[in-house]
């Protein structure tokens, strides 16, 4: 039985990727992150195949180990996990046109959710993958932080948080090539997704390809199952196309 750790399930992407795996798979076990238990998803929440712990990215304290190990033993290991977690625009937070909206306590909490959150996480999560089995290590970026993509600008907080993420990443696929192998840790695009992420942009949007939230997840997981070793610290789209960092 896989046991599959998903950071973020109470987000469109992370719910859409916990339903889809526990619909494929009947010998499946999802132990959910999420900082607010009531906006998961119910029929994921009553799924005896899921287990929810108390998670919050902006945290840096050590419960989470704890937890974990209060409902997995460290010597099962987690075969794959996902980190959903992300924030464009909300509270206080809206994508920057210009370098005067740019505000350093904004830039912050982006920063602490978007990329701190998942170098916390990890940390916190090594115990659990250093079993033999190949495991994954995914991050769900965004090409807009990709440093040689961007023609754009603006989205200042955004996009240096997933360009920090995507770093993270490529620094931990080198360590984790060493203690955990094998392993395959990259960053994913997930593409345009109907979400409240992106809800505030759909006029914008409207000339992209945009995916239904169960579409990205196919989409993601379709990658997944295609990773090897070979494939350990790369980024890549939702279609399994190489992404320049």
């Amino acid at each position: 039985m896989q046991t599959i750790l998903i950071a973020g399930v109470s987000g469109a992407i992370g719910g859409s990727m916990a339903r889809a795996l526990l619909q494929r798979e009947s010998e499946m076990r999802i132990i959910g992150l999420c900082r607010q238990r009531d906006k998961v998803a119910r029929e994921l929440a009553s799924d005896p195949r899921v287990t929810l712990l108390d998670w919050d990215a902006t945290s840096v304290e050590g419960s989470l180990s704890v937890a974990l190990r209060g409902v997995l033993p460290v010597e099962e290991g987690l075969d794959s996990i996902i980190f959903a977690a992300g924030v464009l625009h909300g509270q206080g937070i809206q994508p920057e046109k210009r370098i005067e909206d740019l505000d350093p306590e904004t830039l912050a909490r982006v920063f602490q959710i978007n990329a701190t959150g998942f170098a916390q996480l990890l940390k916190a999560l090594m115990p659990w993958l250093q079993h033999r089995r190949f495991k994954r290590v995914v991050a769900i970026s965004a090409k807009v932080g990709s440093i040689t993509d961007n023609r754009f600008g603006g989205w200042y907080a955004y996009r240096s948080s997933k360009a920090a993420l995507n770093m993270l990443v490529k620094t931990l696929s080198v360590e984790l090539s060493r203690r955990c192998k094998p392993v395959a840790c990259v960053a994913l695009h997930p593409g345009t997704t109907q979400s409240p992420l992106s809800e505030p942009f759909a006029r914008s949007l409207a000339q992209l390809d945009v995916h239904t939230p169960a579409q990205t997840a196919a989409n993601l997981l379709r990658v997944m199952d295609e990773l090897d070793e070979r494939m350990n610290g790369t980024f890549l789209s939702w279609d399994g196309s190489l992404l320049e960092w």
